[in-house]
């Protein structure tokens, strides 16, 4: 049901504006609800206020209110550095201010949209203080396309007014929401058949199967395909009671070396985190990232990134079994560091690779923003499913679905093997 789509499934709206704009206000009106507190003292809102909700037609969406823009309050700078990082999250802007008022503050929340190429509204609030004159609706639509009037205490015009921001959302909606990527049904013929190799281990939530299996199963569905679904100590003997076999088989990272191990050379594989990596980022470059490994030495940082916030287990892929993979492979030491959730520092460049979870808890936009930051400070990007692969020596072979991701990959350790053999003439 829509009401329960995880949050990465769901559009997210950017609400941003100065002080007492009446960003909050505005979110409480179209919910119908006091959610966000409200005050005519500026700065009331110190921190993110998220809230979910169903805006049919548009389907599940997320507004992000943030703190005013022009904030000169002691805490000023930290509010104001989380209210930017909301650009990253956000896949509509909705820029919030006052009749016949346009300031510097509003000119740079449209640069820092432009920027990002997230389409942009301009919701004129407060209209029932003051009635904005024709000047100044003229110079607006000369800065975007959709530009909104708006009362908050206009209660019984309450539904022509979120119908008409449904109409604009609907006119800027991205792409990718209103006509999702596929995350394996392009990958299958019709009425073909996957094999699902998934492990039960103490990661899996109990009663449940974890979210990028769900999803990928539901995608399976949708693209009128079959799916079977079996644990790795089974999967072989599943095998051999197929007439055929899968058109495409699909596993848990942690189960890959076994998974390959059982699967016919002529049947293509993957992992789940790997189609993740396409559908919430970039595979071509987390397959260059990949290469990069490569050259690591004893002593390099390795950043771990993970979407999500959760308690570590004993065994966990990320804080444990990757780093353990990572040294064995250099055979020495690597310095790891870890990072959850939305810190993610600034500042990439002390690091020689960033290994990133696939993202399943983000939105495609805040994957695309974080593989952005690591291109432009040069530092290789890639994925846990991708990581592990190439670390286990089967990245070729469960890379076989994508033959771009493929030539990148193949084509970057060229490049990563020719240098270190310059390198190394160079020191004799």
């Amino acid at each position: 049901m829509m009401e329960k789509a995880p949050k990465s499934l769901r559009l997210h709206i950017g609400l941003f504006g100065r002080t007492n704009v009446g960003k909050s206000s505005f979110l409480n009106f179209i919910l119908g609800q006091e959610v966000a507190i409200t005050s005519p003292v500026p700065g009331t809102t110190t921190d993110v206020v998220e809230k979910t909700m169903e805006l049919l037609p548009v389907g599940p969406v997320v507004f992000l209110d943030t703190a005013g823009m022009d904030d000169v309050s002691i805490l000023a700078p930290l509010r104001i550095e989380k209210t930017r990082k909301v650009f990253d999250r956000s896949d509509v802007v909705i820029v919030l201010t006052e009749p016949d008022v346009w300031t510097g503050f509003e000119e740079d929340i449209l640069a820092q949209a432009a920027k990002r190429k997230i389409p942009a509204l301009v919701v004129v609030n407060k209209i029932d203080l003051k009635a904005p004159d024709g000047d100044f609706f003229a110079e607006l639509k000369k800065k975007s396309a959709h530009v909104l009037f708006w009362s908050c205490l206009d209660k019984p015009r309450r539904d022509a007014c979120v119908n008409a921001l449904k109409k604009c959302l609907i006119d800027v909606c991205p792409d990718d929401f209103l006509n999702p990527r596929a995350l394996i049904g392009d990958l299958l013929p019709a009425n073909g058949l996957v094999a699902m190799v998934v492990p039960i281990d103490l990661e899996a939530p109990k009663g449940r199967l974890i979210l990028p299996q769900v999803q990928a199963l539901r995608d399976v569905l949708d693209s009128d395909a079959a799916a079977l679904v079996v644990k790795e100590h089974e999967y072989a003997s599943a095998l051999t009671r197929l007439k055929e076999p899968p058109d495409l088989v699909v596993c848990d990272s942690q189960v890959v070396l076994k998974m390959v191990e059982d699967t016919p050379p002529q049947v293509r594989c993957t992992t789940f985190s790997i189609l993740f990596s396409r559908y919430k980022g970039d595979l071509n470059e987390a397959a260059r990232g990949a290469a990069a490994l490569k050259a690591l030495q004893p002593g390099d940082k390795v950043l771990i990134a993970e979407a999500c916030s959760h308690h570590a287990i004993e065994d966990d892929i990320g804080r444990v079994k990757i780093p353990r993979w990572l040294r064995q492979f250099v055979g020495g030491d690597v310095l790891i560091e870890t990072c959850a959730g939305r810190d993610f520092s600034e500042d990439l460049s002390g690091y020689k690779v960033v290994v990133h979870c696939g993202g399943c808890m983000f939105t495609r936009r805040q994957m695309l923003a974080r593989i952005q930051q690591a291109r432009e400070q040069g530092v290789a990007l890639t994925n846990y499913g991708v990581c592990i692969a190439f670390l286990q020596g089967v990245l070729k072979r469960v890379l076989s679905p994508f033959p771009a991701a493929l030539e990148a990959f193949e084509s970057t350790v060229a490049k990563v093997s020719t240098f270190q053999s310059l390198k190394v003439t160079r020191s004799r």
